[in-house]
């Protein structure tokens, strides 16, 4: 049998859980695979950290800014992040014990936002057992908080006590592109990892506007007010970092909240923001594995970065375990209890409900392509939400190539909740 006339295939490894997933593309159908640009950097891991704290930006070293007896409160990130806090902590607890800081007056509070409470397992999993035996490590608190005004857009500043009510306040997160707030990082520490869910809410709300847009700052509207929010409860400084497609540490910034921030959005730009030579009929988007896919609230970052890839009447096959299944409540009520993707689309502009946002996000995507979903999920179920279920990314591909036919042309984007595809001018 002469099989020179096979397409050859590229095989290619698709995050999904713990586990990753293959899938054969065949080469000449093949736009590309959206990987990071390639970034030279002289320090990663630990080392940028150490760097970025001993030339911070905009702002004296922290070491020189606190001092003995101040109550001291770290933010971070919760078990849904990425963030290598294990790394990051350590390293700001040495910058506050050399200025004489007791490990009794620091407190670590795990930036909940929205998300559920996390076991102490998980808590201590993300420290290291060492910070966690020393020093006290709480989630945020929406039953218990301070308000200390609005901002100038009317959305309260409701924040966690103990966070309101510390002498200083370092936020650490990671710098990613945010379908809404433009980017993550920075004040994101407080609005909305310390608020209250009806401060998130009214925040929130402005997703609608067209100004608000991943990789983008100036104007927009959740990114400033997410900064106003900090004109109230100040957050004194921050450490953010860059991660790479395996979730290491590429790049640290630490400093002023807008300044130091602003430096790591223009490196993860250059790093991310990745030139496409034209849309493509199938896109295949994952979040890289855990955890970001444990649950569809979080695996739908990639599918909003995905929907700048696809052709008008495309399909996205969305690759995430979502082993903790949908992942919120309010969400779970608005894709199991709407009719059409429709509906959800008209609701959220008359009854914006925090969760009901992303349930909208995923209806606007439909409008213009299906969903296959990879997933852990019972298939009724994942059809019940407006989605086509599937367990192999394999098969997703291939029914794909079935219903657009044999000139069908894939996109692959293996780490789709960072990387943001811009049509090449």
């Amino acid at each position: 049998m002469d099989y020179s006339s096979e397409p050859v295939k590229q095989n290619i490894e698709i995050g999904y859980g713990m586990k990753p997933q293959m899938v054969a593309v065949e080469e000449h159908r093949l736009l590309g695979i959206l990987k990071p640009n390639a970034v030279a950097v002289e320090r990663t891991g630990r080392a940028a950290v150490d760097s970025a704290l001993q030339c911070p930006v905009g702002s004296p070293r922290l070491r020189e800014l606190v001092k003995p007896g101040m109550r001291i409160v770290i933010i971070t990130s919760d078990i849904t992040r990425p963030l290598p806090s294990g790394q990051l902590i350590p390293a700001v607890l040495e910058e506050l014990y050399a200025a004489g800081v007791d490990a009794a007056d620091i407190t670590i509070v795990f930036a909940l936002g929205s998300h559920r409470r996390q076991t102490e397992a998980e808590m201590r999993r993300l420290v290291g057992d060492e910070v966690y035996q020393t020093v006290r490590c709480m989630d945020s608190d929406t039953t218990d908080f301070v308000r200390l005004g609005s901002t100038r857009l009317g959305t309260p500043v409701d924040i966690t006590r103990v966070v309101a009510e510390a002498d200083f306040r370092i936020g650490l997160g990671n710098i990613e592109f945010h379908y809404f707030a433009g980017y993550s990082g920075g004040a994101k520490a407080i609005m909305p990892g310390v608020s209250t869910r009806a401060a998130i809410q009214a925040n929130h709300s402005r997703m609608v506007l067209p100004e608000a847009a991943a990789g983008r700052l100036e104007d927009n509207p959740v990114r400033m007010d997410i900064e106003d929010a900090v004109r109230l409860c100040p957050l004194h400084f921050i450490v953010n970092v860059v991660l790479d497609e395996h979730k290491q540490i590429l790049h640290a910034v630490a400093g002023d909240f807008i300044l130091a921030h602003r430096e790591g959005c223009r490196f993860l730009d250059r790093l991310y923001k990745i030139a496409i030579p034209s849309r493509a009929d199938i896109v295949i988007a994952s979040q890289g594995g855990a955890p970001k896919d444990l649950n569809l609230y979080q695996t739908q970052k990639a599918l909003d970065n995905a929907k700048h890839a696809v052709k008008p009447g495309g399909i996205i096959i969305l690759v995430g375990s979502c082993q903790e299944g949908l992942g919120e409540k309010t969400f779970e009520e608005w894709m199991t209890g709407s009719a059409s993707p429709r509906a959800m689309i008209e609701r959220i502009q008359t009854d914006f409900q925090l969760g009901g946002h992303k349930a909208a996000a995923i209806a606007l995507v439909l409008e213009n392509a299906d969903i296959y979903l990879v997933s852990e999920m019972e298939a009724d179920f994942v059809r019940k939400i407006h989605l086509q279920p599937y367990r192999s990314v394999q098969q997703a591909l291939d029914d794909a190539l079935g219903k657009l036919g044999p000139d069908a042309s894939v996109l692959v984007m293996p780490y789709a909740g960072s990387t943001l595809p811009c049509l090449a001018e």
